[in-house]
């Protein structure tokens, strides 16, 4: 907690006996019993659980933000002693944005498309402080800059859409910031964000709260998040505020069986040892103890034909002109990489948004056709396969499983569906199996008939990779599949990947930004940076004994479970990744690799890294 924490004599947010309820089916059911907390100017407190334990159901109470019709609030919410339960909307909306505002967890749905950043970020200092546009636009500039937005007047103008993820954030920060209010709520603000971009934006939000005083509710599943920023920690389950306490007290002794079962999932670097996979230590959320998890043997196949040969691959897209239709210049997506992957293999493809990762999956599963380079199957070109016979070769689980499945089917249809579209079996004979799948990635065969929004996240994704698995492929492309996941459901999902591979020996091609994640799956990584693997080699080599500067800077990013280590400054660099973008005369530069030991080879880099 810092000084002005500790010598605030009142709470910038006070809440008691907070609950919460929602109608349903004419009754209202509570979702938040009994809450209780104090935030004081200067503190960080992070509220944590898993999805549904009641954290964002909290931070729209305090903004008044439930529906009225179907919510009640019951308890008491005092922001600077004013109570907020039962206030009038008109005064909401002169507290929301002034004295209190809200990061969100998607920027891109938060900022409205049509209006320019600038204007987004001067709407609540025009609406709170009542002044000029001209005077709206320079206090626009300080706030860009103080978030650390390159050439902040030039993209003053620019457009949601032309920002980057990690920027879009900042410009959520920056419109949250801009009265500065005596109260700051992040909710989930960095979930989906690579590292790199995750630790800019914990680090910024450090800095300025150290600035201004702000007090912070700070709402997050991921413990090694919670270690970085908050002062103190509250911990819900299923509703119920379960523990409560100082940030390395409860670390070091938790008490609640729960908070030490979530403590238990979170992956840690360094945590995988040498050798292959291995899976996460799953514990049990009622009791906290750990559950036997199955010991692996050695799955891959080490005979002379690879599963997958990558050669000299490229993707370009063209950016024409909207009057001419002539190509401006091209998106050089993916650029002249190559690798190998064997049966009961994993390797994994991990760098930022935007250096090619999914479009290089794309172009495995024939999604995406390639400018240049070779894809190989079993030793036979991609190029000679039907469309119908690469479907049954590879198959991709994507990273939102809700958006990936039907919502008019069945999960029994949704499974059965790839098997009738290649004329495999029969309508009865599909069904039977899309039972069986569902066994095989532990749900009932009985679930067949719900729809995909009767499920949990986590059982959602295994219901995508039961489909995935229908037509018996030997490679499967996994994009993110587990980055939206709680970290309990996570390892179970990782766990579940892993026994398939070994027993069907299965090649994974695992797209991640979760370095924690990738140490514990993979057997090999390779590190991808503007569409080029900079680096490439067996997971322990990259891991204890990273080449590139760019491997290093996503290493040093990822946040660590211990708050020891909390107000240590790390000076990331505070920049984008660069446009694949480039002129349609651009002609890329021949790249070297030298080796760093068995099978470790790093790319030559040049001044750009000194």
């Amino acid at each position: 907690m810092t000084d002005t924490a500790q010598t605030s004599e009142s709470p910038v947010l006070s809440i008691r006996d907070l609950k919460v309820s929602f109608r349903r089916d004419g009754t209202f059911t509570p979702v938040v019993r009994a809450l209780n907390l104090d935030i004081h100017a200067g503190e960080t407190l992070a509220i944590v659980g898993e999805s549904g334990s009641g954290k964002s159901v909290t931070a729209l109470s305090v903004m008044q933000l439930l529906p009225e019709q179907s919510s009640r609030i019951e308890g008491s919410i005092r922001l600077n002693g004013e109570e907020l339960v039962g206030s009038s909307p008109a005064r909401m909306r002169e507290i929301r944005g002034d004295r209190v505002a809200m990061i969100f967890q998607e920027p891109m749905t938060s900022l409205n498309p049509v209006l320019t950043v600038g204007e987004q970020i001067a709407e609540s200092l025009i609406a709170h402080r009542g002044i000029s546009k001209r005077e709206a636009r320079a206090e626009v500039l300080k706030l860009m800059e103080k978030v650390r937005i390159p050439s902040a007047e030039r993209r003053m103008d620019d457009y949601p859409h032309q920002f980057s993820g990690g920027m879009r954030q900042r410009v959520m920060i920056a419109i949250a910031l801009a009265c500065r209010p005596a109260l700051l709520i992040a909710d989930e603000p960095t979930t989906a964000l690579d590292v790199t971009i995750q630790a800019q934006i914990l680090d910024l939000i450090k800095t300025l709260q150290k600035e201004e005083g702000t007090a912070v509710l700070f709402i997050t599943h991921d413990m090694g998040v919670v270690a970085e920023i908050a002062d103190r920690t509250l911990v819900m389950f299923r509703g119920d505020p379960i523990e409560t306490g100082d940030t390395i007290a409860i670390f070091a002794a938790p008490e609640k069986p729960y908070t030490r079962a979530l403590l238990s999932a979170v992956p840690e670097l360094g945590s995988a040892g040498d050798g292959g996979p291995r899976p996460f230590p799953i514990i049990d959320m009622e009791t906290g103890r750990p559950l036997p998890v199955p010991q692996r043997g050695d799955t891959v196949d080490k005979s002379d034909t690879p599963l997958l040969e990558v050669s000299n691959l490229s993707a370009r897209f063209e950016i024409r002109s909207p009057y001419t239709r002539m190509v401006q210049s091209r998106v050089y997506a993916v650029e002249n990489i190559t690798f190998t992957l064997a049966r009961g293999e994993t390797l994994a493809l991990v760098g930022e948004s935007g250096c090619g990762k999914s479009t290089t999956g794309r172009l495995l599963a024939g999604l995406n056709r390639p400018h240049s380079g070779s894809i190989r199957i079993h030793g036979t070109a991609v190029r000679d396969f039907t469309r119908a016979d690469l479907a049954r070769r590879v198959q991709m689980i994507f990273q939102d499983p809700f958006a990936s499945l039907n919502p008019r089917l069945t999960v029994e249809n949704a499974i059965a569906e790839p098997l009738l579209i290649h004329g495999l079996e029969t309508p009865k004979s599909a069904r039977k199996l899309a039972r069986d799948l569902l066994g095989e990635v532990g749900l009932s065969g009985e679930m067949g008939s719900r729809y995909p929004h009767e499920f949990s996240g986590g059982q959602r994704q295994r219901i995508c990779i039961a489909r995935a698995l229908a037509l018996e492929p030997g490679l499967i492309v996994a994009d993110e599949a587990v980055s939206a996941l709680d970290v309990s459901v996570k390892a179970q999902v990782v766990n579940l990947m892993l026994d398939l591979q070994e027993r069907l020996k299965l090649g994974f091609l695992f797209i991640s930004h979760d370095m924690a994640v990738v140490e514990r799956i993979s057997h090999r990584v390779a590190v991808m940076y503007l569409g080029e693997i900079v680096e490439t080699g067996p997971r322990a080599a990259v891991f204890s004994n990273p080449q590139h500067p760019y491997t290093k800077r996503l290493l040093s990013a990822v946040p660590l479970p211990d708050p020891s280590r909390r107000n240590i400054e790390r000076k990331l660099p505070d920049r984008e990744l660069k446009s694949p973008i480039r002129d349609k005369h651009f002609v890329p530069p021949e790249r070297e690799y030298r080796e760093a030991g068995p099978g470790h080879m790093v790319q030559v880099w040049g001044e750009e890294w000194a």
